[in-house]
């Protein structure tokens, strides 16, 4: 295809190096609350996922029940890790400005909190007025849901099928295929683990990158590669 009408990024371990800090705060209350798991099996097993999410998963899972307030403590908790905490991911600044494509972010996070994590790492002015949050389309489904892909595209003017979707997640680059979309895995975050590239291409990743210096000249190739061949 020619060169993308749209490029979007998911935030959580694509911009910001915000998962590993958020699990690491979410294994912690889930230890708490009597569910034994590290943040390193819980950023394995439910990256890209919302903790309301996450619970749900755990208690058909482990066959327990946690209490509702449990989901407004931790986003309190991680919130304020994250101010202190989160980071760029290493490149992406660089990236973003040289990168002359039209672009957005699509997140499960809330508004406030991608806001909040771009403000710190010095990202916002990339995308000011372009941040797609899952719980502000008017489903409010997350990923795996295409709806926040779909709900950017048509605000920003994009063909879905003329879309290519950052992704670091198995559940986000789910979503962005059911929403017709083209995915490159990112796998360059501090909680991605080995193996995790070949997950994102058994989740529908056309190919992956661990460095974002390799963003652009993917994205390149992919433009002048059509996936029927």
């Amino acid at each position: 295809m020619p060169a993308p009408d749209l490029v979007i990024f998911d935030c959580d371990g694509v911009l910001v190096d915000s998962e590993i800090v958020a699990a690491r705060v979410e294994a912690e209350m889930l230890r708490e609350a009597g569910h034994d798991i590290t943040a390193e099996e819980l950023a394995e097993r439910y990256a890209g996922l919302t903790f309301r999410d996450i619970l749900i998963r755990i208690e058909e899972e482990a066959q327990m029940l946690f209490k509702a307030s449990l989901i407004d403590h931790a986003e309190a908790r991680v919130d304020e890790r994250l101010r202190k905490e989160v980071k760029p991911i290493s490149g992406v600044a660089e990236v973003l400005a040289s990168l002359s494509l039209k672009k957005c972010v699509c997140s499960n996070s809330s508004e406030h909190r991608i806001a909040a994590m771009l403000e710190r790492t010095g990202l916002g002015r990339f995308f000011e007025g372009v941040i797609f949050s899952s719980l502000a389309t008017p489903s409010k489904r997350p990923k795996p849901a295409p709806d926040v892909f779909l709900y950017a595209a048509e605000k920003m003017g994009a063909e879905p099928a003329r879309c290519i979707v950052i992704e670091d997640s198995v559940h986000g680059i789910t979503g962005a295929r059911a929403a017709g979309m083209r995915v490159i895995g990112f796998t360059g975050a501090s909680h991605t683990s080995p193996g995790h590239a070949n997950m994102l291409m058994e989740a529908g990743a056309e190919t992956t990158i661990h460095r974002m210096a390799d963003l652009k000249p993917t994205i390149l190739a992919l433009s002048e590669w059509s996936e029927e061949g």
